[in-house]
């Protein structure tokens, strides 16, 4: 054991290094989280970016919608993302006390919870205003790793959420994961689900037709590349204490699984539409 340990070359930047204190707000001590700037980081990156790309003539949405779709992606993230982690990873703890459910300080947040609230903010927002769902769908996936980046980054600073035991050179060993060195999984989702698929699909929705001609296809591989990046982290990723696999499934694998059909079915919106236009223009 203790010559794994050893093998650890890469260093573990001490949590007290990045420590954020409370700050002063009207008398009031706020704590500052990582999560929290996360958050604030994904949704102004997204606020700002796709403003600049509906500013365009022919835009999915005007500046003036993003304004007001920002507050329904806010409330889908977070009443998503909260309610999902209790439903899918821990609803046994909130039995007798359920109002813990609102203490989000606390903690606890589902990716897959916090899509389901932005799809449905998305469908809600575009039927309430009359705008084309796909494009809008489209427009939201478009800046959305930017988002998981942020909050990957997070818990890699929090020292949580991190890999199996492992000899790799890059391996380190994280304050809360005992004395052997770990896969840093974290890193590998920023990297997969953050960076790397962000340039995917800004190299479709710029370099390519698929927004204009097939919507619904770069918000497909949105959750096809998120999907995909999740299943295989999971593979070198410790799995979560106290929740059983299912059919040799980790509890993410097997959210992911409705990803890939959801995936599926937006590409295939994209591709029908496609053909509908081109026998429309016979």
């Amino acid at each position: 054991m203790s010559l794994l340990a050893n093998l650890a070359v890469l260093t573990y930047p001490k949590i007290s290094e990045f420590a954020l204190g409370p700050v002063e707000v009207g008398g009031f001590a706020l704590g500052i989280r990582w999560y929290s700037l996360a958050y604030i980081a994904g949704i102004l990156f997204g606020w700002w970016y796709i403003r600049r790309l509906t500013s365009k003539p022919g835009a999915a949405m005007s500046p003036k919608h993003i304004d007001d779709f920002i507050t329904w992606a806010i409330i889908g993230v977070i009443a998503g993302g909260r309610l999902g982690y209790v439903l899918f990873y821990r609803p046994e703890n909130y039995f007798d006390d359920p109002l813990a459910i609102l203490r989000l300080w606390d903690g606890g947040m589902s990716f897959h919870g916090g899509a389901i609230g932005v799809i449905l903010a998305v469908i809600f927002f575009s039927r309430k205003h009359k705008l084309d769902l796909m494009r809008v769908a489209d427009i939201v996936a478009l800046v959305s790793p930017v988002g998981l980046f942020a909050g990957r980054i997070a818990n890699f600073i929090n020292g949580e959420l991190w890999g199996r035991t492992t000899d790799v050179p890059w391996a380190m060993v994280f304050p809360t994961g005992g004395p052997l060195p770990r896969h840093p999984s974290q890193l590998y989702e920023a990297l997969g689900e953050g960076v790397i698929l962000f340039l995917i699909l800004m190299f479709l929705y710029h370099r390519t037709r698929l927004a204009k001609e097939m919507p619904g296809v770069i918000a497909g591989v949105f959750y096809l590349g998120y999907g995909l990046t999740r299943v295989l982290v999971e593979f070198v990723r410790e799995p979560d204490v106290g929740v059983d696999h299912i059919m040799g499934l980790t509890r993410g694998q097997l959210l992911s699984v409705p990803m890939f059909l959801f995936a599926a079915w937006l590409i295939n919106k994209g591709i029908q539409h496609s053909r509908t236009q081109k026998a429309k223009a016979k």
